[in-house]
Formats: C-alpha cells, structure tokens, sequence
C-alpha cells in the first residue's frame, strides 16, 4: 500500500458537515433545502467514490489534521476497509434522501428542517468514523455520530421517543467510555493506536492479560453499536423514530459503525495471529452465534413489523460478527461481504415498512393479511428482501452468507456453520408469513400463525405475541394519536398541510371496512419519491447476489482481506 497525501477524506467528511448551516437557514424553502440535500448527498458519494479505483490500486489516501502530543493525533485514512463503509453510507444516503422527502411529506411531519441538518451531520461523522486512521480519530467521530443522531432518535418528541433516546444515549456513550479505556490500553501496551493490516506488532509481545483487556473493552465498547446481546435492547427502542432512520441509520450507518469498529479491532489493531493466540476470537464467536440465534427466535414474536426487523437486525449484525471472529480467509470475506448485503436488503425492509405506514397507517403484521392488493410493488420488493435475508440464491444474502459458512467449515467451527443454518431457517420462518398473507390471503380469511399469534399449548396458554399487550413503541394506537396530533400541523414555511387521503379518509391501521384497494402493478400505491427508493435499494441487493464483483464490493472486501499476512483468501 502507497501513502498519498491527499484532501479527498477531509473534504468526504466536510461536505455533509458545510452543509448543516446551509440547510437550516432554508426553513422557509423546503424545496430548496431537500435540493441542497440531494446535491451535498451527491457530492459526498462523489468524493468517495474517486477514491475506489486508487484504493484497489494499492493507494491510500492520507489527511493529517494535528498532533496534541503524548501520542494523541487526528488523522484520516482511505484505505479499503474505510472506503467498504464510506461507499455504502454516502450512496445509500442518496437513496434515503429522496425516500425521506416522499415520508416526511406524506405525514406531514414535523421539523423536517431540524430532520434533514441532523441526517447530513449524521452522514459527515459515519464518514469520519470510516475514515478514521487511529483509534483516537475513531472514536471521536464514533461519539460524535451518537450526538448527531440522538436528535433522529427522538424526533417524534413524544415520551416514547424521548425514552428511547435517553436509552439510546446511555447505552452506546457507555459503549463509547469502553472504546476509550481500551485505546488508553492499546496505547499504554503499544505506544500507537494506529490501524495496522494484521494488526499492531508490539501486541503480540504485550502482557496476554491487559491484551485480552484491551479487546474486551474494544470489542464490547464497539458491540454496544453493534447490538450484540446482552447491550441490544436500545435498537428495538430506537424503532419510535422515522422510518428513514430506522433504514439509513439503524440498518447502515449507526449500527455498521459498530461493526465496523470491531473490525478495525480484529483486522487492524489485534490482527487474526495475535487474536488466535491469545483465545480471544472464540469468546467473540460464541457470543455472536448465540446473539443471531436468540433474536431469531424473539423476532418470530414481534407483530409489529418495524420491531420484527428490529431483532432481525439484531441476528444478521452478529453473522458479520461471527465471520470476522472464525479468522478465516472466507468468513472474512463473508463477514465484510455482509456489511453492504445486509445494509440493501434491510433497507428495502425499513423502506417497505415506511411505505405501508404512510400509506396505509398500518404497522402490525396481524394486519397485513391481503395487502398485496393495496401495494403489490412494495410487497414484492419486501419478498425479494426477505429471500436474500434467509439466504435465498440470486440476492445479496446469500453470496455473503455462503463464505460465511464454508469459512466456519474450514476452520472446524460446525457448531457456527450449525448456527447460521439454523438461523436462516428462523429468518424464513418470521418472514414468510408477512409475504403469503400479503399476497394469498384475505383479511376475512386471515389464517393465524402459530408462532406469531395463537396461543401456544392450546387456548389457555399464553400468547405468542406477548399476551396481546400493547408493544412499548409500535403500537397502531399510539401511532394513531402521533398522526392525528400531526395532521393538522403547518409546514415551517407556514403554508397549511392538509390532512393526506389515501382513498380511506379517517381510516387508521389495517384494512378498511371495504377492504383493500387494488392499485395495480404501475405504481398507484405511493409516490415515486418513496417506490423509486425502495426499488433501487431492492436492485442493489439482486445486484450484489448476481455479480457481486461488478458491484465493487465484493472485489473492495478481497483487498482487505487479501493484504492480512497469514490470511488465506
């Protein structure tokens, strides 16, 4: 690899970040502003994607900001495994803006200013975390990236939302306080933070106890973000936000930066040698198998759909966990592979939840049955989403999901091939039902499912679904009352918002009394501002399953993992 000093990463980070001011001074032009957002988003996915060609080359791209002494620098790196998750965040921003002006006008939101300025310094600090050169660069934009979604998190102002945000903040500024005391460590124990292919030497020699200390604080500290279980239960919480948030940075950016900081941890700091001998992948490995497993099995209970993907999420992050924590060549590659499978197809997911609840106000599953009807491309852009989530050929899941267990089986680990195959039998299990009601049944011939809503040891048992009880944050209810408390609100230019008819006035969670509109296939069942996004984001994961490397990830994760000494690729 080449050192190339260059402004390119500082202007990546900076793009989205200039732009926060010029979006807030366009409160009373909301056309102009969702213009500048779309141009910056361009701009950025620009920036980043200039470097691709170099960075495959051998080139790094290099900004030294300052050194603060006593081994405290700030400093930016493009290097491959950077340009994975900055290419998948600023390309995926774009998709998402054009998806959050067709949500947030649909429901006549509120504070869309406040919405559109925290979404771009959210996407300034993901970009910054992924280009971070030391583990002291990373974790400032690590906690930065927490304060600029927080506002995201807790849009809705309601005391739901605030208490998911308290939550929210609690949870990954304790993971961000880990991060720090295992930097301290690694510095203490190295004399360096920086990233390292195969890891900092000095680690191998270091004191085995505050080595493995070091990795404990690190990987639990990043595994907050990350959702490993028993430090999950905040992302399910976070779910009270938009659903533009739940997609961008509840499937990409917020949840990928802990991801992506574990991998920093394994690939670049420890290194898979010092990993092995220190016996500190196993651990990793264990808690990430029993993490997918057990989500698994918690989402087959959620009736609320955002809640359902949720703890999918949850499950399908500990499969980049697990590939990253077998130390081999292939899992590797599946591990990193996921990063940009799992961040299309969820998004399509989140995307598709959206719509249905703009379009519909509908947002449990037991309601769904039918609306197929009402929204046949949405439905079938969720189905081909699902599939690749199970692990179904031709769609991103299952491309990654392959490396990942043949990599388990090279490596010995069939207890881990065991349990992602398992896992891929709950993931068709809870998702399956969502796609046959929506197109094979009625609402009137609704057939319940065992796992999802009848009782389970017969009629007295109790429910699968919790007893029928209202969830915490996706209740149709609450929802309700959020949007009549909303409907009548005005714009920030002043202009009135009329009330949004979707052909059933008045009408509020699942099918109306006449039953469910036919809208055909031509695109009747939303705006294109909504159906355009959640299509290409379905593209992109058939994309990725048919020609991975045409893609570029595929061929931008075989560098990374081909520069590890000691890697077999």
């Amino acid at each position: 690899m080449t050192d190339v000093a260059s402004l390119r990463p500082l202007f990546a980070v900076l793009v989205s970040a200039v732009a926060i001011p010029i979006i807030l001074s366009l409160r009373s032009r909301p056309n102009v502003r969702e213009g500048v957002t779309l141009a910056v988003a361009a701009t950025k996915f620009g920036l980043v994607a200039s470097m691709v060609p170099g960075v495959l080359a051998g080139t790094t791209y290099v900004t030294r900001i300052g050194e603060f002494g006593n081994g405290i620098s700030l400093a930016l790196r493009a290097d491959p495994l950077g340009i994975l998750f900055a290419l998948l965040a600023s390309l995926l921003w774009i998709v998402t803006s054009f998806y959050s002006i067709g949500y947030m006008r649909g429901l006549s939101e509120h504070a869309q200013t406040r919405y559109f300025a925290s979404f771009a310094a959210s996407l300034a600090c993901a970009v910054g975390v992924a280009f971070g050169a030391n583990l002291v660069t990373l974790f400032v934009f690590y906690e930065l990236l927490t304060v600029s979604t927080y506002p995201l998190v807790t849009h809705d102002e309601t005391d739901e939302a605030r208490a998911a945000g308290r939550k929210y903040l609690t949870y990954t500024f304790g993971g961000g306080v880990a991060v720090l005391g295992g930097t301290a460590l690694v510095y203490v124990l190295t004399g360096t933070t920086a990233f390292t292919p195969g890891g900092i030497e000095a680690l191998a020699t270091a004191d085995p106890t505050l080595a493995r200390a070091a990795f404990a604080l690190l990987a639990g500290g990043f595994g907050v973000k990350a959702a490993l279980m028993p430090v999950h239960s905040w992302l399910p919480d976070a779910m009270v936000a938009p659903t533009p948030v739940s997609g961008l940075l509840h499937a990409v950016a917020v949840v990928k930066s802990g991801i992506f900081g574990i991998a920093r941890v394994v690939l670049d700091v420890f290194g898979t040698e010092t990993m092995a001998e220190l016996g500190v992948a196993l651990p990793l490995a264990a808690v990430a198998a029993i993490t997918l497993l057990t989500a698994s099995v918690i989402a087959l209970r959620q009736d609320n759909l955002k809640r359902r993907l949720a703890y999918s999420t949850i499950s399908q992050l500990s499969y980049i966990v697990l590939g990253l924590a077998l130390l081999e060549g292939d899992a590797l590659i599946g591990g990193l592979l996921h990063i940009p499978a799992h961040a299309f197809m969820k998004l399509t997911l989140f995307f598709c939840a959206g719509a249905i609840h703009v379009e519909t106000h509908t947002d449990d599953i037991s309601d769904m049955a039918g609306i197929g009807d009402r929204m046949p491309l949405t439905m079938a852009a969720f189905a081909v989403a699902a599939a690749g989530m199970a692990g179904i050929p031709l769609v991103a899941g299952f491309v990654s999901k392959w490396y990942i267990v043949i990599g388990a089986l090279q490596g010995g680990g069939l207890v881990f091939a065991a349990a992602l195959l398992i896992s891929g039998v709950l993931n068709i299990a809870y998702f399956w039902p969502v796609v046959y009601q929506a197109y094979f049944e009625s609402p009137e011939g609704h057939d319940e499912k065992p796992l999802l809503s009848a009782p389970l040891g017969g009629r007295s048992g109790p429910r699968a679904d919790g007893g029928g009880e209202t969830e915490a944050y996706g209740d149709a209810s609450a929802a309700e009352t959020h949007d009549d408390a909303h409907g009548a609100e005005t714009h920030e230019d002043g202009h009135d918002v009329e009330s949004r008819d979707d052909g059933h006035r008045g009408h509020h969670g699942g099918p109306p009394a006449s039953g469910w509109d036919v809208r055909g296939w031509r695109g009747a069942e939303s705006t294109w501002f909504m159906l355009g996004p959640i299509l290409t984001a379905a593209s992109l994961s058939v994309l990725l399953g048919v020609v991975p490397r045409t893609a570029v990830f595929l061929r931008i994760v075989e560098t990374v993992v081909g520069s590890l000494p000691g890697v077999v690729v």
